[in-house]
């Protein structure tokens, strides 16, 4: 059985990116100090074929659009179903624009320590 040009598409082998996090959310929304591994690790599975499948509908989002790189607004696009979600992007973006903000502030005032006499 030959396959197109040899080449065979397997499963990525899982890494468990986010367990550290998912323990302690678990703990957070009631579940023990130390939960089940397997338990983790479902969680975890499941949080990261979320996010490829997220980065993929933005993506197929940027390639209907002609470009090649993935904006956020793709993001929101591939959002627009799920209203919680999608305020919650709106939610976080705004406040980072407003902490952006605020260290400019901060980073713009000058600091005329020189003049000073002690």
């Amino acid at each position: 059985m030959a396959t197109d040009a040899g080449i065979q598409r397997r499963r990525p082998r899982h890494q468990n990116l986010f367990v550290k996090e998912l323990r302690t959310l678990m703990y957070a929304f009631g579940d023990s100090p130390a939960p089940l591994p397997e338990s983790v690790e479902v969680l975890d599975e499941i949080v990261s074929e979320y996010i490829v499948d997220m980065c993929h509908s933005a993506a197929r989002m940027a390639s209907s659009a002609r470009r090649n790189k993935i904006k956020v607004d793709d993001f929101k696009f591939a959002l627009r179903r799920d209203a919680r979600k999608l305020g919650r992007v709106e939610e976080l973006l705004v406040m980072s624009k407003v902490i952006a903000d605020a260290r400019k502030q901060f980073d713009d005032k000058p600091e005329d320590t020189a003049g000073v006499k002690g």
